[in-house]
């Protein structure tokens, strides 16, 4: 056997992914050492509750409250704990003491992450969150890194299981939401409060840390845009079906070129790139790749500008899964160790301006219920005419046995997202339209 240097891991956390980064550690410490170049040293693991079941049989002696005393002499900190505190400080104890940190706590990243990794730069360590952003998936290493040189222009991802498995099953099976959510919770996929999921928290999260990495700008969770899923029913999952679309609820980034004006040189207005953050349910064609991710799988779809079009697909949660991702990022911070030299800092001097979701251009589908009388159309299509909106498209189908009320689903070319809010808020107050019954937007042209 090689005798390879030790290094010394401390683990935060020993939850569904805390407990098999340990069990892994230990069943393959061997062909782990033989990878890193050095022998991966679990010295212990930092839980609230040394009595409390585990996922994993862990070695009771491995286990501790005192967090802080296992983080000291550390060579490698594993933060599995979540949340914002005490994950943050010590994140930051272990970043002060010369431990490089391995985290896949997408909260704590999202909304302080240019603490950590300003921190991390100040004493050279480094911030490793493959698992923080699409869990199994290798999405980080591949923008922060192979993408260093492109330009990427957009992304969308699904990176909520939960969501994806609601929406997935609404959408296959004509179920209502609060039937496919219970089943969601009794399977595990969702909580039992499942309000960070359903409301899109948590797909927010990791848009802010996919947008930061990709346009090389920080990006403060309070500038995504962010919808939930709530609100979506069966009408409207009938209605996308039929115009051949399905309903995801996607993050998207996108580089809006030419959309923010900076000085120039010469005094005279100049142009730059701005960037867009959002979370939303939206329609995909059927025939886009995202709309063939069914179940609890996420997927990163990326454009860029050399490379063209990539797509990442996988499980995004699940404790082994995303274990594998956190001890791949392990065997990353071991090598750097073994090779030394001071960790690699986040891009994020680019400083583009973040625009909010009004300045957003996209095409969408409006479904109306409106008296069913001459002249309605007329005052439907002038509405949106005068508000800039163009129809793409029009279906009208009678609702009720009285024939008195028509609904419309009207599809647009590609409009101002302010435009058209501005435009239905006339609609709905223009006398002929009944209820608004959905907004939803069109993406993945």
């Amino acid at each position: 056997m090689t005798d390879y240097r030790r290094l010394r891991v401390a683990l935060l956390g020993a939850g569904a992914v805390g407990s098999q980064v340990a069990s892994l550690l230990q069943q393959h410490a061997d062909e782990l050492a033989d990878r890193a170049g050095a022998r991966l040293e679990l010295v212990g693991i930092a839980v609230r509750d040394v009595d409390a079941p585990r996922d994993a049989d862990l070695p009771r002696e491995l286990l501790t409250t005192d967090a802080e005393s296992l983080i000291v002499g550390a060579d490698i900190v594993i933060e599995l704990l979540g949340g914002i505190e005490p994950a943050r400080t010590y994140l930051l104890q272990a970043i002060n003491s010369g431990a490089d940190v391995v985290t896949a706590n997408k909260a704590l990243l999202a909304t302080h992450g240019p603490e950590i990794f300003d921190a991390a730069d100040q004493v050279g360590a480094e911030v490793y969150y493959e698992a923080a952003a699409a869990g199994a998936i290798p999405i980080i290493r591949p923008l922060r890194d192979s993408l260093a040189g492109d330009r990427v222009q957009r992304i969308m991802g699904i990176v909520n299981g939960t969501t994806n498995y609601i929406l997935d099953r609404m959408d296959t099976e004509g179920a209502d939401f609060a039937d496919v959510l219970a089943d969601a919770q009794r399977l595990g996929y969702a909580e039992a409060d499942p309000t960070a999921d359903v409301e899109g928290y948590d797909a927010a999260q990791k848009a802010a840390i996919l947008a930061s990495l990709a346009f090389h700008t920080t990006v403060p969770l309070d500038a995504v845009h962010r919808e939930g899923i709530t609100a979506i029913d069966k009408s409207m999952m009938d209605a996308a079906r039929h115009a051949g679309y399905v309903i995801k609820l996607l993050a998207v980034c996108e580089r809006l070129t030419g959309d923010e004006p900076r000085p120039s040189s010469s005094g005279e207005a100049a142009y730059r790139d701005a960037i867009s953050v959002r979370v939303y349910p939206a329609l995909v064609d059927r025939a886009h790749p995202l709309a063939s991710v069914h179940g609890a799988n996420n997927a990163v779809f990326v454009q860029a500008e050399a490379a063209g079009n990539l797509m990442f697909y996988g499980a995004g949660a699940g404790g082994v899964q995303t274990a594998s991702a956190v001890l791949g990022d392990v065997v990353s911070a071991a090598r750097r160790h073994i090779a030394g030299g001071v960790g690699v800092g986040e891009s994020t001097l680019a400083n583009l301006p973040i625009v909010p979701i009004g300045r957003v251009t996209t095409r969408y589908q409006i479904t109306l219920e409106v008296d069913d009388e001459p002249g309605v159309l007329a005052t439907v299509a002038g509405t949106l005419s005068d508000g800039r909106v163009s129809i793409a498209s029009l279906e009208q189908t009678v609702v009720g046995e009285d024939a008195r009320t028509a609904r419309l689903v009207i599809g647009t070319h590609k409009a101002l997202e302010q435009d058209l809010s501005e435009t239905v808020d006339r609609l709905a107050a223009s006398g002929v339209v009944e209820r608004v019954v959905s907004v939803l937007r069109v993406e993945g042209d």
